[in-house]
C-alpha cells in the first residue's frame, strides 16, 4: 500500500490514536492530514469504546467516517498477531492485528500505546 510520495504521510491508526485525534490532542495535530489506515478491528473497538462514553448516533457517524480506511485483514496476518501476542501479552487483539498489517503494508503504526513504545515501525505519540 505504498503509495508514491506520500508513503510517509500514511500510517496505520490503531484505537489509541483515533481516540487521540477525536479528542483533539494536539500532539496530534500533524495526523489529522495523513491518509489513515486501520481494520475493522480498530473501529470495532473505536464504536465501542465512544459508545460507552456517549451518543450512539455520533458515535457510529464517526465510525461511518474512518471506514474508508479499512484494509483487508489475512491469515497471515492472524496468525503472526497472535504469536507475537503469545510473547506480549498486555497488548489488545485489534491492536496486534494491526501492527501486524501495518507491517506488512510498509508504512508505521501510530499509537500512544505503552505496549509499542519500543517496538520497531511504530509511529509513538504520548499524550
Amino acid at each position: 500500500m505504498r503509495m508514491a510520495g506520500v508513503s510517509e504521510r500514511v500510517f496505520f491508526f490503531d484505537t489509541y490514536a483515533f481516540f487521540e485525534v477525536i479528542r483533539g490532542n494536539p500532539k496530534y495535530d500533524p495526523y489529522i492530514d495523513a491518509v489513515a489506515v486501520t481494520t475493522v478491528f480498530n473501529l470495532a473497538e473505536l464504536n465501542y469504546g465512544l459508545k460507552k462514553n456517549g451518543d450512539a448516533r455520533e458515535t457510529d457517524a464517526i465510525t461511518a467516517r474512518y471506514w474508508p480506511s479499512v484494509v483487508e485483514v489475512t491469515l497471515e496476518d492472524v496468525q503472526a498477531a497472535m504469536s507475537l501476542l503469545l510473547k506480549q501479552k498486555d497488548m489488545s487483539i485489534p491492536d496486534v492485528i494491526g501492527y501486524t498489517v501495518a507491517k506488512r503494508l510498509g508504512i508505521r503504526f501510530l499509537t500512544g500505546d505503552d505496549d509499542f513504545r519500543d517496538m520497531p515501525n511504530v509511529e509513538f505519540v504520548k499524550k
